[in-house]
């Protein structure tokens, strides 16, 4: 890997090769690896060494998904992956196989003047909803080719285990009607498909994001919804809804689609609020405020 590396930067020496982080489940790992010219993200992938999961979700089935999922990001890294103003992604530098491990190597967002937060404010959601917005535009209407057919990391088709271990009957018999709903809309988009606040980085006025393992087709209010469970807790969620949809949408500036996706932004949360029911029943999101989501839901069927 290394000379893959000192050839792909132009550089003589690898001076660094720092872990960022493991994958989840034990399937490799994420290291920044500096040479005397730059740094890149190295992603190292070891997919027969996963099945660790931490709650437990360790199946045959889960491991494929696993799999597929790395496949997914890298071909979207490849073959998509265009520059849209104000939704950066980090730039594709090569990926293969060797010694039983696959790679992607990546752009170092840090290089751009990126840096990861822990906590946003109001300012820095602003960045995250125009990222979310502008990317969800620049691909509307594209068929997702070589990516999941309907993306997130939560969709029902690719979570039966966790269908099935859901105990609210009236959720369980409502999840294909919600999962129908959200997939015949009229438009649809690339939904990252993980778009939590770990996964954005900042810089002074923009945002860039990372890890597309679970992007495919699908309403984009799904990322949304998703991104306010990650910065939110139940409170705020209710407090702040009407504000983030209207900003959200501002940027998107597409008046029908809008119309569509605003409609669809509870069943969006209800989609996510079905897969944590059966995969972590205690979990905090499982709060009132997704429940009344829920109850919203149900009550239009």
């Amino acid at each position: 890997m290394k000379e893959i590396i000192l050839e792909l930067t132009d550089s003589n020496k690898i001076l660094e090769i720092k872990a960022i982080q493991e994958l989840w489940s034990g399937y490799g790992v994420l290291n920044r690896v500096t040479t005397d010219k730059t740094s890149v993200i190295e992603k190292l992938i070891n997919i027969e060494r996963g099945k660790n999961h931490p709650r437990g979700w360790d199946t045959d089935f889960s491991h494929q998904r696993k799999a597929k999922s790395y496949e997914v990001e890298t071909y979207f890294y490849k073959n998509y992956n265009e520059e849209v103003s104000l939704a950066y992604t980090p730039r594709f530098l090569a990926s293969g196989e060797r010694d039983n491990q696959q790679y992607l190597i990546l752009e170092d967002l840090k290089t751009k003047g990126f840096e990861p937060k822990t906590s946003v404010t109001d300012e820095e959601i602003k960045l995250c909803l125009k990222w979310l917005a502008k990317f969800h535009k620049h691909y509307l209407g594209k068929e997702p080719e070589g990516l999941w057919e309907i993306g997130t990391y939560w969709h029902l088709d690719t979570r039966p285990d966790e269908f099935k271990a859901i105990d609210d009957i009236e959720l369980k018999k409502a999840a294909p009607l919600i999962d129908k709903k959200l997939n015949d809309a009229k438009f649809k988009t690339f939904v990252h498909g993980d778009a939590k606040l770990a996964n954005f980085l900042f810089s002074d006025n923009e945002a860039a994001a990372v890890d597309f393992q679970y992007i495919g087709g699908g309403v984009g209010v799904k990322d949304l919804a998703y991104f306010l469970s990650s910065i939110y807790r139940e409170d705020d969620l209710e407090k702040y809804e009407t504000k983030w949809l209207d900003y959200y949408f501002s940027e998107l500036a597409h008046p029908e689609v809008e119309k569509e996706w605003r409609e669809l932004y509870p069943y969006a949360w209800c989609d996510f609020y079905r897969f944590l029911k059966g995969w972590s029943p205690g979990h905090y999101k499982l709060n009132t405020y997704s429940e009344k989501m829920k109850d919203k839901v149900l009550n239009q069927l």
